[in-house]
């Protein structure tokens, strides 16, 4: 299982399996009374850079986003926020992840991202000039 990055350990985010959870706390307010959309933002993008990283198991393989599309479906709440990512496709160099975030009920998305991810894996040795 790859390790999350540090920004996760500032979001407070927790992996259970598929699915990533942010623990609500005050530093996640935005506007009084709901959560940052930043913070919602990083979460599911940290959801799918380490659903990736499992998928590609390269530890050397660098992953940079291409495109992250958000949709804010509705205002998130002071609690507890989850997320879980799903690869649409993956090739050898770019992975297509779709994440889907929530809060008590799963059916009632309060964000959406899609998000393009180029996968930038190392040269071989064999194949460098000289």
């Amino acid at each position: 299982m790859t390790t999350m990055p540090p920004y996760a350990s500032m979001l407070g985010l927790v992996r259970s399996g598929a699915t990533f959870t942010m623990p609500f706390s005050s530093h996640l307010i935005g506007s009084p009374g709901r959560l940052h959309g930043g913070a919602v933002a990083g979460l599911m993008e940290i959801a799918a850079n380490v659903l990736v990283r499992d998928a590609v198991d390269e530890p050397e393989a660098a992953l940079k986003p291409v495109n992250v599309t958000v949709d804010y479906l509705r205002e998130g709440t002071m609690e507890d926020t989850h997320a879980e990512a799903f690869i649409m496709r993956i090739g050898r160099r770019v992975a297509n992840v779709r994440v889907e975030a929530w809060q008590g009920d799963r059916k009632r998305l309060i964000a959406a991202a899609r998000l393009n991810l180029l996968i930038v894996r190392p040269t071989p040795a064999a194949e460098l000039p000289g």
